[in-house]
């Protein structure tokens, strides 16, 4: 097929690899200096988001919120431009569910189908392709799609309609951020115990507590590699989000919210760019403790 790309970064540049590998012809479009893992690549590299739209069957996009969907989809030089009838865009960012269902409407209006596919697994998936994909659009599109999605993930669920994959990621953010919050403090509260916090994650993963949370982000609290895997500003968006969606539909997420006031205090000092799993470092710094020094 011939597939645009726009949003190579560093979830977008392995799954775009991974199209690339698969045999696919890929557009690409990119602010800044394209990743190494593209260039060496057969793919060409487009003037714009246009270009890509017009010289592909299929475009995806992979952008870090909102308003630069909003911007490559319908701003000048956009994929809105350069569609022409009977083309799939395909959004795998993770954005808001209510302008998802507007921006599928404006695509739809031109002939062309939209799916909204967020993704779950980080950078780690996107290199293994192992990504989690929630889907929210028409069967039919989903069915023309799903070739591709199976190259960049291994968990592909067709939710419902369009904007509700978005929904899905939302709720799969909120049941992330609190399960970080919880490792975050019980490790903490084993450490300042005087427990062994290492050993006290190597006990509990053999039990009812065992998550992959308490795995991957549970080691990283206790070795202190906070270095980027998804960042706590992305995360944030997410959780606000959350809220925002809660607010219109009259429910209350206190849990959510607390969660969300966490990776604020992290980002108040500094720590936006940091892997979510630093949400502890809040926590640590109200308790003036560390679940291990260093």
């Amino acid at each position: 097929m011939n597939i645009g790309f726009i949003g190579l970064g560093i979830m977008g540049a392995p799954m775009a690899r991974h199209l690339i590998d698969a045999g696919h012809q890929l557009f690409v479009y990119s602010h800044g200096k394209l990743h190494a893992s593209i260039t060496e690549t057969n793919a060409t590299r487009c003037a714009s988001s246009t270009e890509v739209a017009q010289r592909a069957d299929i475009v995806i996009t992979m952008l870090p919120d909102t308003p630069d969907v909003a911007a490559v989809l319908f701003g000048e030089g956009g994929v809105a431009t350069g569609l022409s009838k009977g083309k799939l865009v395909i959004d795998m960012s993770s954005i808001s569910p209510i302008d998802t269902k507007e921006f599928a409407k404006k695509i739809n209006a031109l002939g062309c189908d939209y799916l909204d596919a967020p993704v779950s697994g980080g950078e780690v998936g996107a290199k293994a392709a192992s990504l989690t994909i929630m889907v929210g659009g028409p069967e039919a599109a989903f069915n023309v799609a799903k070739p591709l999605f199976e190259l960049m993930g291994k968990n592909i669920t067709l939710v419902g309609g369009n904007g509700d994959g978005q929904t899905c990621k939302v709720a799969n953010q909120i049941i992330v951020a609190l399960n970080i919050a919880a490792v975050g403090e019980a490790l903490l509260f084993a450490s300042k115990a005087g427990a062994d916090p290492a050993k006290v994650r190597q006990a509990l993963m053999g039990g009812f507590a065992a998550s992959r949370i308490l795995e991957v982000h549970g080691e990283r609290m206790v070795k202190r590699t906070f270095a980027l895997g998804f960042r706590i500003g992305l995360h944030q968006k997410d959780l606000n989000l959350a809220l925002a969606g809660a607010r219109a539909l009259g429910v209350a997420l206190p849990q959510t919210a607390g969660a969300a006031q966490l990776m604020q205090v992290c980002a108040a000092n500094g720590m936006q760019d940091l892997d979510h799993s630093a949400l502890v470092r809040a926590l640590e710094l109200m308790a003036n403790h560390q679940v291990m020094p260093g």
